[in-house]
């Protein structure tokens, strides 16, 4: 049964019934704006006739004077009135290429008004027939403060799709006033879906403020997808589309070696980043957190950050004896595996979470620092080689005895499953698969066994049977994304590539594409930022930096085996990648207010001085760090630092991209390399001076065939040169 408002239930007569206000032609799809009183409708109209309604103005129980009319090439402006206020509303089709709607309305209002309530702005279309009748799939909308979009297709009675994207960056100054929050404000049931405006019943929007109430882009097309894949790439494609034309916010270049420097000194002087056991210390995962023992990821996923930046650096830091030290204490020898608890602390776990007991074991924390170990053993570490074979038996094992699905607890030794579900109905952990795969290709290349490489397949064709439901973690769906495509390296089967993007998608339905303008949260940027978890209320750091580096190497890896990746992702990525390098900062405390830090925290402790992480960034009302500041995401700045400087020792200078590049050749006197990316956008790329006083002569060319230009920077001082460069730019630096 269909549950239905006064609101939508009598939209189809009142457009039916109203004034025809304006006519328009786009790619083939029909557009007419109408008057129906109390709303302003743009109805669209595909051409096999699939009619779509879109409540671009709500009079808010008054009814509409339009009182100028300008018309152009790109659409229309519309100048509104009420007994309330005045309106402006723009309907315009902002790319030549795709069938993109976008409307935007402002509204100011002549008295202080309390809005407490606001219908959705979508409703299908019907002939002759009723709303109710219709019927039509949504395939994902917002979740929390998640991207304001949802996607969904029209099947009763006109078939066709769309993506409806609410730029909620527009609409944050309504919230500003009015202190509300857009979490959860795209979304609804068919046949009355889109947006509403947060409603307010306590703090009035203030007479004489001009607001956004809405600015919407749809992106309409006449396919429907046929099945999770299809789901995955449509998705894909349109959210590209659209990113293309909507406004963003600009990026910031950060310190990032600078800032690694003072985390790893923080991270390697602060007691309250270590405890002790038998004399050893172990990092903590959380600051002074000393009631929780040891984990064994906490100690992998910092020493592996650390190693690498170890390797940029050309240092060798006490930090990582330090850590070593410790991992062979973690090794159970009656189970014949790593354990995530030191297994001489397992007497202390308080049971006070159902993960913090001596047997339970979190599906994921298995493969996670084994998959750390696999890459420390792949640098040559032969200690981490070492441990890494003890255990991987027992990995092995576990796969079998779930045939590769995993529960979200099970017990170490019985393998007893103790949490089958995420929730009721919508299984375990479904990207651990992907990553069990990603660890059985990196310990088939340690070892060269074929055995190995026969797992991660068998892992990986279960992997694609989780659909668009794959994401559970970020962290593990973007290194999942990345065993799909090594595998798809070594099989070109299509199909993991496939999985690549169900993998993809499912981390792009878990971002926050606008900035959160309101509350605390203007203190810091939000733009492009990864939630950890499909119902998680914050963006966390951990997650957000291994998210981003996994996919920075898949862009690479791609593009070095020259692998047909869909454009769209070749375009979302990077630009993840380029927001990421600028937003990720915002988790260090020395760059936030005091005053916006929680005074009550969950785990140990937040010390405002401290280059260590917070975990949380929250909504923008609310307080920030409330969760800890996690010494297990210290290793932020050690993950880009690697990946967007290259040293250029020849010329004395350091090169910064924040856009991923290919691998540079090398030359006495020269590198070059290509911008990967979009030629859409652009990108930052800066020369930066080890020795400000020397008079060094570099110069930065753009190749196109065989012509080289000269190219000019944007900014120039003794300490560096900055460049506006594109995706798809071939460069050649010269000294």
């Amino acid at each position: 049964m269909k549950l239905i408002t006064p609101w939508a239930a009598t939209a189809q007569s009142a457009i039916k019934n109203s004034a025809v206000l304006l006519k328009k032609m786009f790619l083939e799809y029909a557009y007419t704006l109408h008057n129906a009183d109390n709303a302003i409708w743009i109805v669209s109209t595909a051409p096999n006739g699939c009619k779509l309604g879109f409540r671009a103005a709500f009079g808010l129980n008054c009814n509409f004077e339009v009182t100028d009319i300008t018309e152009n090439n790109s659409g229309c402006t519309l100048v509104l009135q009420t007994e309330i206020g005045s309106y402006k509303m723009v309907m315009d089709f902002p790319d030549p290429d795709n069938a993109i709607l976008h409307y935007k309305t402002m509204f100011t209002p002549n008295l202080d008004l309390v809005i407490p309530y606001w219908p959705k702005d979508i409703v299908p279309l019907t002939e002759n027939g009723s709303i109710e009748n219709t019927s039509g799939t949504l395939y994902l909308h917002q979740q929390g403060t998640r991207s304001g979009l949802l996607f969904g297709s029209s099947i009763s009675p006109k078939k066709g799709s769309f993506l409806y994207f609410q730029n909620l960056t527009s609409v944050s100054e309504y919230c500003n006033a009015t202190q509300t929050s857009l979490s959860e404000t795209v979304g609804g049931q068919w046949p009355e879906i889109g947006f509403s405006l947060p409603v307010t019943t306590e703090k009035a929007l203030p007479a004489g403020t001009e607001v956004a109430l809405s600015d919407a882009y749809v992106l309409f097309s006449p396919d429907i997808p046929e099945d999770d894949v299809s789901v995955a790439k449509h998705y894909l494609n349109h959210l590209a589309a659209i990113y293309s034309v909507i406004p963003k916010p600009d990026t910031t270049y950060r310190d990032w070696p600078e800032m690694s420097k003072k985390a790893l000194h923080d991270l390697t002087f602060n007691k309250g980043c270590w405890t002790y056991a038998k004399g050893h210390p172990y990092l903590n995962a959380y600051l002074c957190d000393y009631k929780t023992p040891s984990e064994i990821m906490v100690q992998l996923s910092v020493l592996w950050a650390i190693n690498e930046y170890a390797q940029w650096t050309g240092e060798s830091f006490q930090v990582i004896d330090e850590i070593k030290g410790g991992l062979e204490a973690f090794y159970d020898d009656k189970l014949q595996t790593i354990s995530r608890w030191l297994p001489s602390q397992r007497g202390e776990l308080d049971e006070s979470e159902e993960q913090k007991k001596a047997m339970t074991m979190d599906s994921w924390y298995l493969h996670h620092p084994l998959m750390n170990l696999s890459k420390l053993a792949l640098n040559g570490d032969k200690e981490a080689k070492e441990l890494l074979l003890k255990s991987i038996g027992y990995a092995i094992k576990v796969a079998h005895h779930f045939d590769y699905v995993w529960p979200v607890f099970y017990k170490m030794d019985t393998l007893e499953t103790l949490k089958a579900e995420t929730v009721p109905g919508k299984g375990g952990e479904k990207d651990v698969a992907g990553g069990y795969a990603h660890l059985m290709v990196n310990v088939w290349r340690v070892t060269g066994e074929k055995k190995y490489l026969n797992e991660a397949l068998r892992a990986a064709r279960k992997l694609k049977d989780m659909g668009m439901a794959i994401f559970y973690q970020a962290n593990n769906t973007a290194f999942s994304a990345l065993a799909m495509l090594r595998l798809y390296k070594e099989t070109k089967e299509q199909l993991f590539l496939d999985v690549s993007y169900l993998c993809i998608a499912g981390i792009m339905k878990n971002v926050q594409l606008w900035e959160c303008n309101y509350g605390n949260a203007t203190n810091f940027d939000n733009f492009f930022g990864i939630f950890p978890l499909n119902d998680a209320p914050y963006k966390a750091a951990y997650e957000e930096m291994e998210v981003y580096a996994a996919l920075n190497d898949y862009i690479k890896e791609a593009v070095a085996i020259k692998a047909p990746i869909l454009p769209s992702v070749m375009l979302l990525l990077p630009e993840l990648i380029r927001y990421s390098v600028s937003r990720l900062p915002c988790y260090y405390p020395p760059l936030l207010p005091e005053d916006i830090l929680s005074k009550e925290v969950k785990t140990g402790e937040v010390d405002p001085k401290l280059w260590i992480p917070v975990e949380d960034l929250q909504d923008g009302w609310e307080q920030h760090g409330q969760v800890g500041q996690e010494v297990y995401g210290a290793g932020v700045g050690f993950g880009v630092v690697p990946r967007q400087y290259l040293k250029i020792e020849g010329a004395a200078c350091m090169l910064f991209t924040d856009y991923p590049i290919t691998k540079p050749v090398a030359t006495e006197k020269s590198i070059s390399f290509s911008i990967i990316g979009s030629n859409l956008f652009v990108s930052r790329l800066m020369i930066l001076f080890n020795d400000k006083k020397a008079k060094l002569k570099v110069q930065v060319l753009l190749t196109e065939g065989k012509n080289q230009t000269v190219f000019k920077p944007l900014k120039s001082s003794s300490a560096s040169k900055e460049y506006a460069v594109t995706g798809k730019q071939k460069i050649i630096i010269r000294w």
